[in-house]
């Protein structure tokens, strides 16, 4: 066995495009990963995590145009001198895009690919197939094909897909992205589970560092502008201001604390909220900060704006997506939807907007029947970005895309592209505006979508996981300009599993398990319910863990408490 699993010294890529133009996305990478570490690299968008983890596996410089230099040893092999094929014997990679990575026409052939590709006997492939896809819990999907799964069954698919391939590193990019809270959680408990039980490197590239760090990591690498900003233990990561320099989120007790007045030190063990140790004056700082807290103000009620009554619908006879759903959004909320995936949570949106027809049940929008509207008439009054935006996508270049809702409407071709760039500019897509939607990554793609719904100015906006894929500085852009829209009377509703945003942005959430509404309350009281979150298949905030630590009843005012601090903070800009 090789000394190091991975091994870079001083690595370059430079990126060219038709006209000649190069793109510097690494910068002389030094980095050893040692057999069997649990890595974490994180970084903002365009840093270059993609790209390293593209050299790591093959696709650099062998898929994307460009040069590599610089030396780059891969389980003992010199990767530049390799073949793909010879560097997925070594390394098996996740895709952030789950649709990127589907082979097979059906989820057992999609597993079995590569035992198949090694001609192992059928009876022996059947068996390890079925122990991956009970690992990952899609063992009752064999059979389905990939239009019929959700976002998140397709990455447990994939992750299941790597496991039989006895690799020894495991490389994910954004493996969490589109799973609900639950499921994340099980799926670094079954990484971390599989690293000790197999001694495999693992790399991981995800922007939610907290629910990575759940589990015990090695070492995080911080990258920023083609560099290695840092390569620490994540008590020494942690302690310092270097994630918030770069856009990064912090776990948000953490952030509790510092709103408190708390020193975080190497020494108190801030990775995990669990163990981080708290003296008696740090549990004092903490207390009277919470008893500080000011009486919230009531939120006035708007009039009814979408009312949904007794709605059932099935995609097949007697079996229901969705049972007896009935709820009102108001003129002027910011509303989540939550829920485990497969609850029919965008099953429920494409009802509203008119892509499937309920089997009974009413929904109106400001008390007309909406029934009786095609989705051209929905369109003008509820935009809707869906969960893929490969799904959304039809135009070839990134401004042409987000000005095609606005064609046809009578403005002038200056009127189109200030809109038109005015929306990008917000969406941080401005200096993309003439690339083709292509060049992108997932989460700039999905940045697309939200434009080119955001840029027609709907009533209602209906949004499938907005922040998928987004690092936490483009998180906030989406986000404050989302409730900027709200505050001028826009109503927003998003479906989502980042409980992050549940609580920022969402003074309301709608809980949705097994095709049922069963609970619509704050979001704070959702994540301070353990009983609701077990059948919701969410996950306790850690704000609720360090209150219960600190011994603070109740729970959710001490979440509510933090809320309005971080709203306090972030309306001034620090």
């Amino acid at each position: 066995m090789s000394e190091y699993s991975v091994e870079l010294k001083g690595l370059n890529k430079v990126y060219s495009n038709l006209l000649k133009e190069d793109t510097i996305a690494l910068k002389d990478i030094n980095l050893q990963i040692r057999p069997g570490e649990f890595i974490s690299i994180i970084g903002p968008s365009g840093c270059g995590k993609s790209t390293l983890a593209g050299c790591i596996n093959g696709l650099n410089p062998f898929s994307n145009p460009g040069e590599c230099s610089g030396e780059l040893i891969v389980d003992g092999v010199h990767a530049p001198k390799s073949s793909i094929f010879e560097l997925s014997a070594h390394v098996g990679t996740v895709l952030q895009d789950p649709d990127g990575q589907f082979i097979g026409l059906t989820v057992g052939e999609d597993i079995a690919f590569a035992l198949e590709n090694s001609c192992m006997p059928q009876n022996e492939m059947h068996e390890i197939t079925r122990h991956a896809a009970e690992l990952v819990d899609i063992q009752d999907h064999l059979d389905y094909a990939p239009h019929e799964l959700s976002g998140g069954q397709k990455q447990r698919v994939g992750l299941a897909g790597v496991m039989v391939d006895q690799v020894e590193i495991l490389l994910f990019d954004e493996p969490l992205a589109n799973l609900d809270p639950a499921t994340g959680k099980q799926t670094i408990e079954l990484i971390d589970a599989i690293q000790k039980k197999t001694d495999t490197t693992v790399v991981i590239i995800e922007h939610r560092l907290e629910d990575v760090l759940w589990r015990n990591v090695d070492r995080i690498i911080l990258m920023g502008d083609g560099q290695i900003l840092a390569d620490l233990h994540p008590d020494e990561l942690l302690s310092t201001s270097l994630l918030e320099e770069n856009g990064i989120r912090e776990p948000l007790y953490l952030t509790a604390m510092r709103y408190a007045g708390v020193e975080i030190t190497p020494e108190k063990k801030p990775a995990h909220v669990d163990s981080v140790i708290l003296d008696e004056a740090d549990r004092k700082k903490v207390t009277d900060w919470y008893k500080a807290r000011g009486a919230a103000e009531p939120a006035g009620e708007g009039e009814p704006l979408l009312e949904v009554k007794n709605l059932h619908f099935g995609y097949e006879k007697n079996q229901k997506t969705l049972r007896d759903v009935t709820l009102t959004i108001r003129k002027g909320e910011m509303v989540s939807i939550v829920g485990k995936n497969g609850a029919g949570k965008s099953t429920f949106s494409k009802l509203v907007c008119g892509f499937e027809t309920p089997d009974s049940g009413e929904i109106l929008f400001r008390g007309k029947d909406l029934l009786q509207e095609n989705i051209r008439h929905r369109a003008k009054h509820i935009g809707y970005v869906m969960q893929n935006p490969n799904q959304m996508i039809s135009k070839t270049m990134i401004f042409d895309e987000v000005a095609l809702g606005l064609l046809n409407t009578g403005k002038s071709e200056e009127e189109i592209r200030e809109k038109v760039e005015e929306t990008l500019k917000i969406c941080g897509l401005y200096p993309f505006r003439n690339w083709p939607v292509s060049a992108l990554s997932f989460g700039q793609k999905k940045r697309v979508t939200i434009a080119s719904v955001l840029v027609q100015d709907p009533e209602l906006i209906i949004l499938d996981e907005p922040t998928a894929g987004q690092d936490f500085r483009h998180y906030t852009d989406i986000m404050e300009f989302l409730r900027g829209l709200n505050e001028k009377g826009v109503t927003v509703v998003m479906i989502t599993h980042d409980m992050h945003l549940m609580l920022e942005y969402t003074p309301r959430a709608l809980v949705f398990a097994d095709g049922r509404l069963i609970a619509d309350r704050s979001a704070a009281a959702v994540l301070c319910d353990p009983q609701l979150i077990g059948q919701a298949a969410l996950k306790e905030t850690s704000l609720f863990t360090l209150a219960n630590r600190l011994g603070i009843s109740p729970a959710e005012a001490f979440v509510e408490r933090f809320i309005e601090e971080d709203r306090e903070v972030r309306s001034h800009g620090c």
